[in-house]
């Protein structure tokens, strides 16, 4: 191979590393540089006068995209071990710049650069022009390069939203899951562990001495059912038993009305199943060995399982929309939509509050 290209060289009459380059269409290091310096600085226009110059210079649409994720990630690299930029493939003006750009430029901001070029190289090499879809790749990394670091969007939205509730978010109040009120329970006394009574042999009333018999109680028998004592234990066992059908109709179709281990009574709602009793019966026979009492009253009872976390999804939504963090991220987003919303948890209400995102590699 290299003597093939070194024959198609003479054929050329290249006699110099630029004109070898321009022969196989590759890129120059420096000029790539200059490229990756101009989308660095937002200058869309001259970003794409200069891959235009490139190309007509001879350099391939896709080859200057590798171009500048090699140089991303040189850099990058130089960033982490500085004693990279001493790269003997790289002049001094480069290396220089390497490093210059290694100590004012973010690693998020490498690492957002490295990521968008690798999803362009894949576009130019599918796209029926390549100059086309790497004309559209460096307009998207310039505009990229205006774009605010996600720990300056939140700066600036905090700065927005009201002072005196700055930084502080509500703690949602959950329902408990299943329905309310506490779940009815088997009690039972144990036996006492011991009893003393006086032997007839003992001949105590008689004027002797006296002696006690102690008889100690059998082991208690082991409840099958003592797993079960709330009505979320029954659902588990059936989430546990992969009953997917059984589980979204008690889920949805079950409003319950009184529970004790062995016996559950509930409400139908809407579109439950008219068997659902018979077969929470049967199936939960099968899996504990012991008769279930299931029985259905016609109305009442707590909101299902599914009713009872819609509620919740639609009050941690409605805290969240009242949250001033938020209502300044809708003032600055209209179209922006809450899809998801999660209770914070107790270690993440003890930590400190850190302004914006820590840097290992930026000097503050």
């Amino acid at each position: 191979d290299a003597q093939s290209l070194l024959d198609q060289a003479i054929a050329h009459g290249a006699a110099d590393a630029a004109a070898v380059r321009d022969m196989l269409g590759l890129a120059d290091r420096g000029r790539v540089l200059d490229l990756l310096d101009l989308i660095l600085s937002g200058d869309a226009p001259g970003a794409l006068r200069e891959l235009h110059a490139q190309h007509m210079d001879g350099a391939d649409a896709l080859a200057v995209l590798q171009g500048l994720a090699e140089a991303v990630h040189w850099v990058s690299v130089v960033k982490i071990t500085p004693e990279a930029a001493d790269d003997p493939a790289a002049s001094p003006d480069e290396r220089d710049r390497g490093r210059d750009m290694a100590a004012r430029l973010p690693m998020r901001v490498l690492s957002r650069f490295w990521q968008m070029l690798l999803k362009a190289i894949e576009e130019v090499r599918q796209a029926p022009s390549a100059l086309m879809a790497a004309e559209m790749a460096v307009i998207r990394l310039t505009h990229l390069a205006d774009l605010p670091s996600p720990d300056d969007l939140v700066r600036r939205l905090n700065d927005a939203a009201p002072h005196e509730t700055r930084g502080t978010a509500p703690t949602p109040t959950l329902p408990p899951a299943g329905g309310g009120g506490q779940p009815m329970t088997a009690q039972s006394s144990a036996p006492a562990a011991a009893r003393s009574s006086p032997s007839p042999a003992s001949g105590e009333g008689r004027g002797g001495g006296s002696a006690t018999v102690t008889a100690l109680a059998p082991e208690p028998t082991p409840d099958p059912l003592a797993r079960y004592r709330t009505f979320e234990d029954v659902v588990a066992l059936i989430r546990a038993r992969r009953e997917i059908d059984l589980l979204v109709q008690v889920e949805r179709g079950v409003r319950l009305v009184g529970y004790a281990p062995g016996r559950i009574e509930f409400a139908p709602a809407p579109g439950a199943p008219a068997d659902l009793a018979q077969t929470l019966s049967r199936r939960l026979r099968e899996w504990t060995g012991v008769r279930w009492g299931v029985s259905v009253v016609p109305d009442g009872g707590a909101p299902t399982i599914a009713e009872a976390r819609d509620a919740e999804r639609g009050t941690l939504e409605a805290e969240a929309l009242a949250h001033p963090m938020v209502q300044a991220v809708i003032a600055a987003f209209p179209k922006a939509k809450i899809k998801e919303v999660h209770p914070r948890k107790a270690e993440e209400e003890a930590l400190p509050e850190v302004e914006g995102e820590w840097d290992p590699f930026e000097d503050e």
